[in-house]
């Protein structure tokens, strides 16, 4: 049974220590592709590197997370990303990790705005699939892509775990978008389930962790990897009424198609 895990930081230093276990540890699970989404400045070395080291599974991102713009604005190192899209075609699957988040505060809610209309500006013009985060912002994103999703070749909104009415807004207004679905699916509280049945077919869904966060039932709390994929497949597989295989062969369908993989 193999998959795709759409959206993982396996670069991060939460993985400095065991890096080559926890990816041997995916391949055995079935990952034939770990897409690496950017966050900041410091993030793009060791991404990178981590490409270089895994060139059969490892692709990466580029862009620049809501929550990670530099103090002193976000312009120059905009400018520095936008530099490697232009420079190296081809080699980015998507822009991203992009997007607006308002959980926390919304103090630099302008600064986002921009930073995201800007990157989104680079989906059209490289012609790559968007890596969307929203958090606390459904409204605002759907205003600033609307203007743009007929010129969008396709993206996911990573992470949703928003509301049946979100789900399908989302859904209509953005055809070509898949939704992320990880860990948090098998969260006991968790909605998601009941959204799902209602109103996500399995052929707009794309997996992913998160990594490290966002660990699945039982391993919630502690530091995720792409080998608990298949944990998030067989909660999918218990929503569609489906074999986990068939779960894992339309996911990987969608994400291959996705992001031209």
């Amino acid at each position: 049974m193999n998959y795709i895990d759409t959206h993982t930081h396996l670069y991060t230093e939460e993985y400095d220590a065991d890096r080559h276990e926890v990816v041997e540890r995916a391949r055995q699970a079935g990952a034939v592709a770990l897409l690496l989404p950017n966050i900041d400045g410091q993030s793009i070395a060791p991404m990178h590197q981590m490409c270089e080291q895994y060139p059969d599974l490892c692709r990466p991102m580029m862009g620049l997370h809501p929550t990670e713009l530099p103090e002193g604005g976000a312009a120059p190192l905009l400018d520095e990303m936008e530099q490697l899209l232009q420079d190296n075609p081809g080699r980015y699957v998507a822009v991203g990790e992009v997007g607006l988040d308002f959980y926390w505060d919304r103090s630099r809610a302008d600064e986002q705005l921009s930073a995201f209309e800007r990157q989104i500006g680079w989906a059209e013009r490289y012609d790559l699939p968007l890596m969307i985060h929203s958090r606390s912002a459904h409204r605002e994103l759907v205003n600033a892509l609307l203007p743009h999703a007929e010129r969008i070749k396709s993206g996911v909104f990573h992470c949703f775990s928003g509301s049946a009415e979100e789900a399908t807004e989302l859904l209509k207004r953005f055809p070509q978008f898949m939704l992320g679905i990880g860990g948090v699916l098998t969260f006991k509280k968790c909605k998601l389930p009941d959204t799902l049945r209602e109103c996500v077919p399995l052929s707009r869904i794309v997996l992913e962790t998160d990594a490290p966060y966002l660990a699945p039932t039982p391993h919630r709390g502690t530091r995720n990897e792409s080998a608990y994929i298949p944990l998030v497949i067989e909660c999918l597989a218990g929503i569609y009424g489906c074999t986990p295989e068939e779960v894992a062969q339309t996911t990987t369908h969608n994400a291959q198609t996705t992001f031209s993989l």
